[in-house]
């Protein structure tokens, strides 16, 4: 019988990562992600799954990584009637633990807003999904070793190889119907400041193979090259830096970069550091839990919880508006698309001595891209908010492999692969990557159209 993969996200954009296999009547979906974004691409996060897969219909979930765009969209499944086991690492399970419910009480924070000031052109406006839906949808978690396989379905066979990343992230090689398909995740850069480098593939007949970084190569220059100079100048001038972060993952190494650049003297030891995100703050203390897979010394994890104040409340998140420069406040969201780095833009984006400092990829149509591309006006909670505080965005504190180290990656596979599917990418990174694999390497390699199904 003939094995299939539906691409219901991650195909054509770099977000809502969603790979339906099917063989035999049964179908497993790897990753389950929310779309982030343009409007249209969001959008789809409030249609159903399109048929023949409702969640029902669904054997079981195995997640590479617990980033939202991979796992933000299980509380919807589970509510919608997903039953079986979603499989996991321990470290992706305790960061979902984390980040699903946090995402659930952000959305419901932000349908209030709307709602209270009359913003939204639905009344009411709803959340896409509850706090409660997530912690219902915790409970399907079943943990899996690296490198012990696991039967997800019967007769089916998964096993989790690190992928670098963040804590927990994993390639998936999925051995069904005599197919064996690799599924990289979000592959990390054997450079990272914080975490171990990606292990090398396993043998497989198709891969799909993300392409965040498909078009493009990082920098020579290393973090602390890039944030040491730019934090002098913050110091300098008695500006307030605003740093969106994602909290699981970049928080971490912004914190730790912070930390190196003080002890180097580089950074003056007295620059004010918050940490504005209680999800963050959580995350933070999950280095210390999971001491495999990353680079840190328990001493730097130690350094991590106290070389910034950690902010937890509400309350405490508004007092920082009384405080005056020079500081550096990490907040979530990363891209800039919602919590309470939206609150810290609007009060400090319109001065021309304060900082916007972007860490990473910025998807297309969100505030932080928007802001990277030099935009002098964004729209936060209806408003438009001036943009004349410096934008710098630091490239090298991206944790994702760029083109080069994806390369290299697939080069060490002890045979080349039948075919390879270019994923999780804008369209133009996807298809750069593409033309590489099958140039320098030889390999068959396609680029799939979203809702497409092809053959494994």
């Amino acid at each position: 019988m003939t094995v299939t993969i539906s691409f219901l996200g991650g195909a054509g954009t770099v977000t809502g990562s969603k790979y339906l296999v099917r063989h035999g009547g049964h179908s497993l979906l790897v990753d389950c992600g929310l779309f982030q974004g343009y409007k249209q691409l969001r959008l789809r996060n409030w249609q159903p799954l399109p048929l023949p897969v409702a969640p029902d219909q669904i054997g079981a979930v195995v997640l590479t990584h617990a980033h939202l765009d991979h796992s933000g969209y299980l509380p919807l499944l589970a509510r919608d009637g997903y039953t079986h086991p979603i499989h996991a690492t321990a470290g992706t399970r305790d960061l979902c633990a984390i980040l699903l419910p946090d995402s659930g009480h952000l959305q419901e924070e932000d349908a209030a807003f709307l709602n209270r000031h009359q913003l939204s052109q639905h009344a009411p406006a709803l959340p896409l999904y509850t706090r409660l839906d997530a912690l219902h949808c915790l409970r399907q978690f079943r943990n899996h070793a690296f490198h012990q396989p696991f039967e997800p379905l019967p007769g089916w066979r998964a096993t989790f190889t690190r992928a670098g990343h963040t804590l927990g992230a994993a390639s998936v090689l999925l051995e069904v119907g005599g197919r064996r398909i690799l599924f990289s995740g979000d592959l990390g850069r054997p450079d990272d400041l914080v975490m171990d480098p990606p292990e090398a593939p396993p043998a497989a007949d198709t891969v799909l193979i993300e392409s965040t970084y498909g078009d493009r190569q990082h920098l020579q220059e290393g973090l602390l090259d890039q944030l040491g100079p730019t934090l002098q100048r913050l110091a300098q001038r008695g500006g307030v830096a605003m740093v969106p972060v994602f909290a699981v993952g970049r928080a971490q190494t912004v914190l730790h970069a912070i930390h190196l650049l003080k002890a180097q003297g580089v950074v003056p030891r007295s620059l004010p550091v918050f940490l504005d995100s209680p999800m963050a703050v959580s995350t933070t203390g999950l280095f210390a839990q999971h001491r495999d897979g990353h680079r840190l010394s328990a001493h730097d994890v130690h350094a991590l919880s106290h070389s910034a104040t950690l902010v937890q409340t509400t309350d405490e998140s508004k007092a920082l508006a009384r405080r005056h420069g020079p500081m550096v406040i990490l907040s979530a969201s990363g891209m800039a698309t919602g919590g309470r780095v939206l609150h810290h833009l609007a009060l400090y984006a319109g001065d021309h001595r304060n900082m916007v400092i972007l860490t990473g990829h910025q998807a297309p149509g969100t505030r932080g891209a928007r802001m990277a591309a030099g935009e002098k006006r964004i729209r936060i909670h209806g408003q438009e908010v001036a943009v004349r505080a410096e934008v710098v965005q630091l490239t090298s504190a991206s944790a994702h492999a760029d083109a080069d180290q994806t390369l290299a990656w697939l080069r060490r596979m002890a045979h080349a692969p039948e075919q390879v599917f270019v994923v999780h990418g804008e369209m133009g990174a996807a298809d750069m990557l593409r033309e590489r694999i099958a140039h320098e390497l030889r390999w068959r390699a396609s680029v799939p159209e979203h809702g497409s199904t092809l053959n494994a």
